[in-house]
C-alpha cells in the first residue's frame, strides 16, 4: 500500500480544521497505511493557527502573510513525503470518506490525477453558474476532459505533484497544465457537504479578473511555456514584415512617382509595425535566454513549521 500526504491550505478556517483533522485520522487509520496530513495555512487572521497547534499528528507551515492557494499548495508538495499526495480544502465539504474511491479510482485506470468532480453542488446558484460556465470554457480551450477543474479534492502521483509549478491562480486548471505534460488523468464524482463554518473566499470581482488573465496565461503557456520564441517571435516577424512591406511600398513611389510620403499616415503605420515587431522578437528572445540561465523559484514565506506526532 502506498504512502498517503494529505495537504490542506487553509485561510480563516478555526471552526473547521479540528473536526476535518478528526476525522481525516479516523478514515486513514482505517485504511492502514501510513500517513502524514500537512496544514498550509495560509497568513489566517483568525485563530486557525492557534487550532492547528492542538492537533496531532500534523504537520504546519504557517506563511508569513496571505499569499493565496497556489503557493499554499506549491509549499505542501514541496514538503509531501507520500507516493500518494492528495490535497483538499479546510472548510469540511471534501468528505475524507471519499479517499478510497480515489485510490480505486487512480489504480484502475492507471491515472496520474485524479480530480474530484462535485456532481451534486451544495454551493448557491450564481456560484454554481460560474463554475460550469469556466470549466465550460476551459474544457473547450485547453481539450481536457475534466467536469470540475478547480476541485480541490484531488490525488496525485508524487511525479506530478513534484512537476507542478504553480503560481497566481493557476492551482484552478491544475488539470489543464498536467494534462500538458503528458500525464494520464482520470476523475471521480464526490459526495459535497455544505459549508457550515467561515465564509467563501470565492466570488468578488477581484477574483475574477485575476483568474481571467490566469486563463489567458495558461493558454499561452500551454503552448509556448518552453519556447517563447515560437510565440513572440512569429508576431514579431509578421509585423516587421507588414511594416518592411508599407516601407518598400512608400519607397517605391517615393523612388519612381516622386509622390511625398513625409506626411502620410502610413509612413508612421509602417516605422510603428517595424519597431513593434523588433520589440516582440527581443522579448522572445529575452524570454528563451531567462527560461534556460533561471529555474523555477518559490513566491511564498514561511514562518515556521511545526511538526507534532
Amino acid at each position: 500500500m502506498h504512502t498517503i500526504s494529505i495537504i490542506i491550505p487553509v485561510y480563516n478556517e478555526e471552526g473547521s480544521v479540528a473536526a476535518l483533522h478528526a476525522e481525516l485520522v479516523a478514515v486513514l487509520t482505517k485504511l492502514s497505511v501510513p500517513f502524514e496530513i500537512i496544514f498550509v495555512d495560509d497568513g489566517s487572521m483568525d485563530q486557525t493557527l492557534r487550532v492547528l497547534k492542538t492537533l496531532r499528528p500534523a504537520r504546519i507551515i504557517s506563511f508569513a502573510r496571505n499569499f493565496g492557494k497556489s503557493q499554499a499548495l506549491q509549499a505542501g508538495f514541496h514538503a509531501a513525503k507520500g507516493e500518494y499526495i492528495f490535497t483538499m480544502d479546510g472548510d469540511l465539504q471534501d468528505d475524507p470518506n471519499e479517499i478510497s474511491h480515489f485510490i480505486e479510482r487512480m489504480e484502475q485506470d492507471r491515472a496520474d490525477l485524479v480530480c474530484g468532480w462535485k456532481k451534486q453542488r451544495l454551493d448557491d446558484p450564481i456560484k454554481r453558474l460560474v463554475s460550469k460556465v469556466a470549466n465550460a470554457l476551459t474544457r473547450f480551450s485547453t481539450g481536457t476532459s475534466v467536469h470540475d477543474m478547480n476541485c480541490g479534492f484531488k490525488l496525485y502521483r508524487k511525479e506530478v505533484a513534484k512537476t507542478l509549478s504553480l503560481y497566481g491562480d493557476m492551482h484552478r486548471y491544475i488539470p489543464a497544465i498536467a494534462a500538458a505534460h503528458g500525464f494520464r488523468i482520470s476523475e471521480v464524482a464526490v459526495h459535497h457537504r455544505k459549508r457550515e463554518f467561515g465564509v467563501s473566499k470565492y466570488g468578488n470581482f477581484r477574483r475574477f479578473f485575476k483568474s481571467f488573465f490566469d486563463f489567458i496565461t495558461l493558454l499561452l503557456v500551454r503552448r509556448f511555456i518552453d519556447r517563447p520564441m515560437h510565440f513572440f517571435g512569429i508576431i514579431g516577424s509578421l509585423s516587421a514584415m507588414g511594416g518592411l512591406a508599407i516601407l518598400s511600398y512608400l519607397f517605391y513611389i517615393k523612388l519612381f512617382e516622386g509622390a511625398a510620403i513625409g506626411n502620410r499616415p502610413l509612413l508612421l503605420l509602417g516605422v510603428l509595425l517595424v519597431v513593434i515587431g523588433m520589440q516582440l522578437f527581443s522579448s522572445g528572445f529575452l524570454g528563451e535566454l531567462i527560461i534556460r540561465q533561471n529555474g523555477s523559484r518559490n513566491m511564498y514565506t514561511v514562518r515556521e513549521v511545526i511538526e507534532i506526532v
